[in-house]
């Protein structure tokens, strides 16, 4: 007997490009406040998320500006990273964000290690902003902006924002900011980098990572935030 599953049972089977937009835009953790408005704080991981992607970057910056020692700045970073992600643990928190950040923290400090400099501690954070902005330009060029992903199931218009011109322009621009903060965290760092200024590197990191990217966000949401229906 065949007990295969016919083909509409089999269609019904694989989650739709719907149901996989809309679980992205859940795991992303981007959050509505109460307002209406996007709630950036939430959205970022809120006090907590914010220390975690902080600290390692602060203290490895701190240290190694005043010391000029490499393994005890690479040491104060990984023992930030990992002393979030034990507090997470024994709180049962979620640990995406805490193991996500010790795994940074470590390929960091290899790329450091390996070279012996502390510029190099940053290094694995341009390729990082260099996918970032692949990937936003080709969802862009395939009509399916990460942005619309991103707000559009917060918003209630699940994906039926691509078949209104109108709605998929906005998300494509929301989507273009994102980028620009990509591209103006690459084009200052850059330099920094090539000029081995450690302190100024750190100091631009810090400014231009989560509070630089909260405001890209924010600025997303307003310019892609439908109009008002207007009245006949």
């Amino acid at each position: 007997m065949n007990t295969e599953p016919e083909g509409e049972d089999r269609k019904d089977a694989q989650p739709s490009i719907s149901e996989l937009a809309g679980q992205y835009a859940a795991r992303s953790g981007v959050e509505r406040g109460d307002d209406g408005q996007i709630d950036v704080l939430k959205s970022v991981g809120g006090v907590r998320g914010l220390a975690e992607a902080i600290l390692p970057g602060l203290l490895f910056t701190l240290i190694y500006t005043i010391t000029t020692g490499l393994y005890v700045s690479l040491g104060a970073a990984v023992v930030a990273a990992g002393a979030f992600a034990v507090a997470n643990l024994v709180q049962k928190r979620p640990l995406v964000q805490s193991l996500t950040g010790v795994i940074g923290v470590a390929v960091c400090a290899f790329f450091a290690l390996r070279s012996g400099s502390g510029s190099t501690y940053f290094v694995p954070g341009f390729y990082v902003n260099g996918a970032y902005i692949l990937a936003f330009a080709l969802s862009i060029a395939v009509k399916w902006p990460v942005a619309g992903l991103l707000f559009g199931f917060i918003r209630g218009e699940n994906v039926a924002w691509r078949s209104e011109p109108r709605r998929l322009r906005a998300y494509a621009l929301a989507t273009w900011i994102i980028i620009a903060v990509f591209l103006l965290r690459l084009a200052v760092q850059l330099p920094l980098f090539l000029a081995d200024n450690v302190a100024a590197l750190g100091t631009m990191r810090l400014a231009m990572g989560v509070p630089l990217y909260a405001l890209g966000l924010w600025l997303a949401w307003v310019v892609s935030r439908p109009l008002p229906a207007t009245q006949p």
